[in-house]
């Protein structure tokens, strides 16, 4: 009987490539192993509707109970893969039970990160990646009246807009000169700084962080402390400076590692028996030219139904037009493309107005684009990355020209 499919984690990407391989006619046993409690879910939410209570639990569920079921999908829930038997083909997990294999599938994802700073795990200091610790920090906001923020990335910003929404004061400190700065162009973080600034946001740029403070018992978070002797005060502290890959595993099998498990254009280690997908996955993008690991359902989705399409032994070469979003307030922003190696950018709408969209264009051709309540643009953006499109850049400024003429 065959070994069949072993996945461990119980995110976006790991239920991805078992729904893909119950589609694409694999009929052996498919595991997942999942380290939390709940059965796989929706993250995005847990920084923005979760948490600002628009959005109950029980919608946060990817597939309903009886899916796993109709579709023979084992779900283990509250285990740990501890160990990886590569010459045996077999997952060790915590409890000393070993599930045996034909092909694993490595998909956990990462951690959110706590940088080492005297206090971070003092009580009354968050971070934001599982269900738990929304939970944790939901509660912790019902009895609060200001909380410090680390960290003016996505998670940062969407916290701070959930907890102004909730009524608390909320400063967030940054090390870099605006929000967003490492996946966002100069402009777009401007504008989303002065946006936050505008809901009642203490937005501290070019900011480093000493340490978190404790209170006067030394056991619990008091804020934040700053350069020359200033301090934050705040009721709890949520650290919000990005995700380590979860590689720990990959690494003891002797798999090669890089900032994330290295994949080819297959999802595939050097191990022909085991995949990387989602978060944890680094890969190298001939559209991009360079290794890239994404952090983003779009990518999580994708790459798990190409690792399954793999095993299936379907011809397979991964290279994703990325694409990110974020709720803040009342705005979406809608991110198609990486920014970064762009060498011209032109703006499409007015950001006072709200509704703008920014192309950024490498020698003449769309690389990405930033847009702001910019549906039309985002969406031709996407299929212009995708085919290489190279737009009249005074064109594709005006608002006079239809978006759809430029994919004619």
């Amino acid at each position: 009987m065959s070994a069949g499919v072993v996945i461990v984690g119980g995110g976006q990407a790991g239920l991805s490539a078992a729904a893909e391989l119950r589609k694409r006619g694999h009929e052996g046993p498919i595991t997942m192993v999942c380290d939390e409690p709940a059965p796989p879910y929706q993250r995005p939410p847990l920084s923005k509707a979760y948490l600002s209570g628009e959005l109950p639990a029980d919608r946060l569920w990817l597939k309903p109970e009886a899916f796993y079921e109709t579709a023979r999908i084992d779900l283990k829930l509250a285990t740990r893969a501890q160990a990886i038997d590569r010459s045996g083909r077999s997952l060790i997990l915590s409890n000393g039970e070993r599930l045996a294999y034909d092909h694993l599938i490595l998909a956990p994802g990462g951690q959110a990160k706590r940088p080492p700073l005297p206090g971070v795990n003092l009580k009354g200091v968050h971070v934001l990646r599982t269900l738990a610790q929304a939970d944790a920090l939901s509660d912790a906001l019902k009895g609060a009246k200001k909380i410090a923020i680390l960290g003016a990335g996505y998670i940062g910003l969407e916290v701070a807009a959930s907890a102004r929404k909730r009524g608390l004061e909320v400063t967030v400190v940054e090390a870099a000169d605006r929000p967003m700065a490492r996946t966002a162009s100069p402009l777009l973080g401007g504008f989303f700084g002065s946006v936050h600034r505008g809901y009642g946001v203490e937005l501290m740029v070019s900011t480093p962080c000493l340490g978190v403070v404790p209170d006067t018992t030394g056991s619990r978070a008091a804020g934040l402390e700053l350069p020359e002797g200033e301090r934050i005060e705040a009721d709890l502290v949520l650290l919000a400076t990005g995700l380590t890959p979860d590689i720990a595993l990959a690494e003891a099998a002797g798999l090669a590692c890089e900032d994330g498990i290295l994949v080819d254009h297959q999802a595939r280690t050097e191990d022909e028996a085991i995949y990387a997908i989602g978060d944890v996955a680094r890969f190298h993008s001939p559209r991009y030219g360079r290794s890239i690991r994404l952090e983003s359902v779009q990518n999580a989705i994708e790459q798990g139904k190409a690792a399954a399409q793999a095993i299936m032994g379907m011809d397979v070469s991964y290279d994703p037009v990325p694409w990110f979003w974020s709720d803040q307030y009342a705005l979406k922003l809608q991110i198609a493309g990486l920014v970064d190696g762009a060498d011209q950018l032109v703006r499409r709408g007015d950001p006072e107005e709200g509704r703008f969209a920014i192309f950024h264009l490498k020698e003449g051709r769309v690389v990405a684009c930033e847009a702001v309540d910019s549906g039309p643009e985002y969406m031709a953006a996407q299929r212009m990355i995708e085919r290489g499109v190279t737009p009249d850049p005074e064109r594709l400024r005006s608002l006079d020209v239809a978006m759809r003429e430029f994919l004619a």
